[in-house]
């Protein structure tokens, strides 16, 4: 059995992700945690998991978790998955971290810790998102730079970065397509007397309101036509499954900074 350790277990994607390691049968539910000062912290785990029925409690920091787990899933905030992964490359154990809004230097950093643990960095774990970004390369291969490329997303009201994870990867992925730099191309915001639209930038549009779980709209506009590319997601369920075949994927790997469409089987 895969012992699991989950990272703001109390939260919407804590407890679900929580719930589905309650629910496999290869894996058990070890620990989990919250933010030392989080009302949580000290109370029954059950009360935040449906369907567990152990007596552990919500732990106030990953060390009280470590040594009893065998994989740490984070999908929290830059500075607590930072501290999360520090401590799992110091006890010797592999991490997924679905966090995003990591500035370079993080990333920088978790590249550094995996050199030493595996580590699952990915900006969305829904299956259908990781076939979207290789649909997105190969359009943008043909297409090439004949037609202008936008992308819109949309979140609930509560998501603190913008644009999302996937919105920026999903620039990254056409703009090395493209053979561009996304740092120099992106174009986060129009307002005013901007000008004609370059052929070499990328619009990144965002939309935040209500409940929106995730929504990405790639549009490739040329002269005449212009084909959109939309994943929609309906459930948190789309990228804690996903975690969760990023679980059973990363135990015993060597160390190294893995994505996935390293899980899936896409590269």
């Amino acid at each position: 059995m895969i012992k699991v350790g989950v990272a703001g277990i109390a939260g919407r994607m804590g407890s679900r992700i929580a719930q589905l390691v309650c629910e496999a049968p290869d894996m058990v539910l070890e620990g989990g945690w919250e933010r030392p000062e989080h009302e949580a912290v000290g109370n029954p785990v059950r009360r935040f998991v449906p369907g567990f029925d152990g007596d552990i409690l919500v732990a106030p920091g990953i060390e009280d978790v470590i040594t009893a787990v065998d994989v740490v899933v984070d999908f929290t905030a830059p500075e607590a998955s930072l501290h999360h992964a520090e401590v799992c490359k110091r006890h010797g154990k592999p991490v997924v971290v679905g966090t995003t809004g990591f500035s370079k230097e993080q990333c920088e950093t978790l590249i550094q810790y995996a050199s030493d643990i595996p580590i699952i960095l990915a900006p969305n774990m829904s299956v259908g998102v990781n076939v979207l970004f290789k649909l997105v390369e190969f359009t943008a291969k043909l297409l090439g730079d004949d037609f202008d490329v936008e992308i819109v997303e949309a979140h609930h009201r509560y998501k603190k970065d913008a644009p999302s994870g996937t919105a920026i990867k999903l620039g990254q992925v056409i703009a090395a397509a493209l053979g561009r730099d996304f740092d120099k191309v992106a174009v986060y915001e129009r307002r005013g007397f901007t000008g004609e639209r370059t052929r070499q930038e990328i619009g990144m549009q965002t939309l935040r309101g209500g409940d929106i779980v995730g929504e990405h709209t790639i549009l490739f506009a040329g002269l005449g036509e212009r084909i959109e590319i939309t994943h929609r997601a309906h459930s948190r369920d789309t990228f804690a499954r996903g975690a969760i075949r990023a679980v059973r994927w990363i135990v015993d790997r060597d160390a190294g900074l893995y994505d996935m469409h390293d899980v899936l089987g896409l590269k």
